[in-house]
């Protein structure tokens, strides 16, 4: 049986750590063991990690604060735990995991890097302290796997230069994303919107690289121009935009609901998902959740977004909100038709490409090839 202990730094709702979650709940348990650690002490996804039979340690670190006794306490992790390979996700857990397997003697150590497009200026100078380090070291780990081309591209300019790339993007179940027309009546009433009503959402954490700002420009610039549209914020923090949204005008036409683990029985309710994202984003998963539900997608071109999309939606410049309304409108106008041919093709390309078995299966053939050079 091949060992495998995922580092990874927290267990809140991020790409990373949804897709983690998902990873280690569908591989095969005869031929895998897996182990999740996280850097801090958990997060949102432990329970789902855990109801998947998949054990989760937690070293206790405090965001932005280095801990001296997170090292040795990772080395005895896995010290016991004997894994096979180690696998990390994220600058912070690849650095700590590089310097742990040197001092345990695990015997393969492969890194898995999520993002594209970083603007190193706005992170603190430890992230852009560790980033350097990793550029150096990147030669150290058996391999790196990406969700993105573009996140390659970046981390090679970067300076990056691995023994081996694996590109593997982001996986999703197909059973619990899909489109449900029987629940699109109670949704709307439960938003306080008209049936017949246009709902564009936005899926997103408030953050920066998320850029709220140019998605509520686009938005006021929606809502002057077309008549019977809604608007859907869902993500952590989304709350505190209410002063912004109201100082667009926007109060009547958005619908603020928070932090949401149940984003699959929101979607089947909503007519466009809307990515706004700036910066940052390697292969967004809200993209091919959206998609699996039959919905057509507007995404600012970051990351993978254009490629994920292909056909079935439209893509746009980043930090343009008159793109980014144009793009809302055109599907707007299209009616209601033509947007469920777009989400029927949206769909069937990502039963197509990135359902979440055929993403496991690459996981876990890179898992297989790396057995023997743990047991030379």
């Amino acid at each position: 049986m091949i060992r495998i202990a995922h580092v990874i730094s927290d267990l809140d709702t991020g790409g990373a750590e949804v897709m983690l979650a998902k990873l280690v709940g569908a591989m095969d348990r005869v031929r895998f063991s897996n182990t999740v650690i996280s850097l801090t002490d958990g997060g949102q996804l432990d329970e789902q990690i855990e109801s998947s039979g998949v054990a989760v340690h937690t070293l206790g670190m405090k965001r932005g604060r280095p801990d001296i006794f997170a090292l040795p306490r990772l080395i005895r992790l896995f010290n016991t735990l004997n894994p096979t390979i180690v696998q990390s996700w994220l600058y912070h857990a690849d650095l700590l995991s590089t310097l742990a397997v040197k001092f345990s003697g695990s015997p393969i150590l492969v890194w898995n890097v999520r993002c594209s497009d970083m603007d190193f200026k706005r992170y603190p100078p430890l992230t852009r302290w560790v980033q350097q380090v990793l550029t150096q070291w990147s030669a150290t780990p058996a391999a790196v796997i990406v969700n993105s081309e573009a996140g390659k591209q970046q981390h090679e300019r970067l300076g990056y230069r691995p023994r081996r790339w694996d590109v593997i993007p982001n996986g999703f179940d197909t059973q619990r994303f899909q489109p449900d027309s029987s629940v699109r009546v109670s949704l709307r009433k439960e938003w306080h919107v008209p049936e017949d009503a246009v709902v564009v959402a936005l899926v997103a954490r408030v953050d920066p690289m998320k850029d709220h700002a140019t998605f509520l420009n686009a938005a006021q610039q929606v809502a002057k121009a077309r008549q019977n549209v809604c608007f859907l914020l869902v993500g952590k923090d989304t709350h505190t935009l209410a002063p912004a949204v109201a100082a667009k005008g926007l109060t009547d036409l958005v619908r603020v609901l928070g932090y949401r683990n149940d984003i699959e029985c929101l979607l089947p309710g909503v007519d466009v998902l809307c990515l706004s994202s700036a910066f940052g984003e390697g292969f967004p998963n809200v993209l091919g959740e959206a998609m699996a539900c039959g919905i057509p997608c507007v995404s600012t071109d970051v990351g993978d977004a254009r490629s994920i999309i292909g056909d079935t939606g439209l893509v746009v410049p980043a930090r343009d909100p008159a793109a980014l309304a144009h793009a809302m409108i055109d599907l707007i106008d299209r009616g209601p038709a033509a947007r469920e041919h777009l989400g029927c093709a949206a769909r069937a390309r990502i039963e197509t490409e990135y359902s979440l078995p055929r993403i496991v299966d690459r996981y876990t053939a890179q898992g297989e090839a790396a057995e023997p050079a743990a047991l030379a």
